[in-house]
């Protein structure tokens, strides 16, 4: 899984069937202390995340390992929402 960051939300009327259902959110990869460290990606959200939330997403196959988006078109998925990142005994991120 990858740490990122909602940076945005993604509306498209009009959609292959099977997205139907699914929140696309941008999500900006990040490091361990929430700063930017990538080019942002649309993943579908499978736990109701929000903007300037730090998530972690997976990719490529195992992002259609969820019952949200099993047998779909998906190449990254939100799977959680972060609330502390804890490195070597220090607190790296915490969530507001």
């Amino acid at each position: 899984m990858i740490l990122g960051r909602v940076v945005g939300t993604v509306v498209a009327s009009r959609k292959e069937p099977t997205l139907e259902g699914l929140k696309l959110l941008v999500v900006r990869p990040c490091d361990v202390d929430g700063t930017p460290s990538g080019a942002p990606i649309v993943a579908a959200d499978a736990v109701g995340a929000g903007v300037g939330e730090v998530v972690l997403y997976a990719a490529g196959s195992s992002a259609r390992q969820t019952e949200a988006t099993t047998n779909r078109p998906i190449d990254h998925t939100i799977m959680a929402v972060v609330d502390l990142v804890e490195m070597g005994g220090e607190n790296r991120y915490t969530k507001e």
